[in-house]
């Protein structure tokens, strides 16, 4: 993919790094010299991304039910909130590793948060505060979907009750069919937005060249609700050629699937999240070289660098 070193809106933590580096006079590179021997690792892991969270990742680590964070989790009542239906929030316990990026996830079409709610601890065990919202209505539109996860996020960095461990410039939004069209509304609404993952998403627009949000759409092959030739294929198709962007179709899947515990969209989501949200280079592994079809995977497509 053409990942943060070649966007000019995102560049990874290594690449400010190597031209500071050109950059510093040489009593400053002393210093950095000095400050590494006096302290074996801490300089090194403060030159790295700083927002990296948790150890290396495997395949076995991103594909487990739970990740390496225990996790907390607090409810929303819709009267306490405005702009969407309440949620329930879920976060790493301990504030050790600092602050944490930010994921708001819509239910679809008549579902509440319910139907998404599985997302919510393992996600948040991998790094991140996730909040799987209601919305006001089960017969809100994508429209009005993506207005709510951005009321959603705001809420979260704003006024929650876990605010202090959120990092407001780290944030993204996911969600299933109607929710999955709100994620790409919420996107082309807010560019400064780090990620999206529509699921099977459902919307009535098929074309956002306007997206600058690194964007994983997920269908699935066997959906006679929002078929792949309909809507997942033509919104990847869609999204700017310069654009972070992947698309995965599951193999055996239907509309239903992302509401249920799925360790391949829960694979792929947390390395787009990480990759994206976190910056964290040391997920590119699982995104590139493409994935290959298998049992699960019908197709995946992406822009890596590695292809044509």
């Amino acid at each position: 993919m053409r990942h943060l070193a070649t966007s000019p809106r995102r560049r990874s933590a290594s690449t400010s790094r190597s031209r500071t580096t050109r950059l510093a006079p040489a009593s400053a590179l002393v210093a950095t010299a000095l400050f590494t021997t006096l302290t074996p690792g801490t300089a090194a892991q403060a030159a790295d991304n700083p927002y990296e969270r948790g150890p290396a990742p495997t395949v076995s680590s991103i594909e487990a039910s739970r990740g390496s964070y225990a996790v907390s989790q607090t409810s929303v009542s819709s009267s306490s909130v405005s702009g969407f239906g309440g949620g329930t929030i879920y976060y790493p316990t301990s504030t050790a590793d600092g602050t944490f990026g930010a994921i708001a996830i819509s239910p679809g079409f008549t579902a509440s948060q319910s139907s998404v709610s599985w997302l919510g601890p393992r996600l948040a065990s991998q790094g991140f505060v996730v909040f799987t919202i209601d919305t006001n209505s089960g017969f809100d539109q994508p429209a009005s979907r993506g207005r709510q996860l951005l009321a959603a996020l705001d809420y979260l960095t704003g006024s929650s009750s876990v605010r202090a461990r959120i990092d407001s410039t780290r944030l993204g939004v996911m969600g299933h069919s109607m929710g999955g069209g709100g994620s790409l509304e919420a996107a082309k609404s807010r560019p400064s937005l780090q990620a999206a993952i529509p699921l099977t998403g459902w919307n009535t627009d098929k074309t956002w060249p306007e997206l600058r949000t690194p964007t994983l759409v997920v269908g699935a092959d066997g959906d006679t609700v929002a078929s792949v030739s309909s809507h997942s294929e033509p919104f990847y198709n869609s999204l700017p050629s310069t654009l972070d962007k992947a698309y995965l179709e599951l193999n055996g899947a239907t509309h239903s699937t992302p509401n249920t515990s799925n360790t391949t969209i829960a694979k792929y989501s947390v390395s787009w999240l990480k990759r994206f949200i976190d910056n964290d280079t040391r997920y590119e592994q699982f995104l590139c070289p493409l994935p290959s079809p298998s049992a699960t995977i019908e197709e995946y497509r992406g822009n890596c660098p590695h292809t044509s």
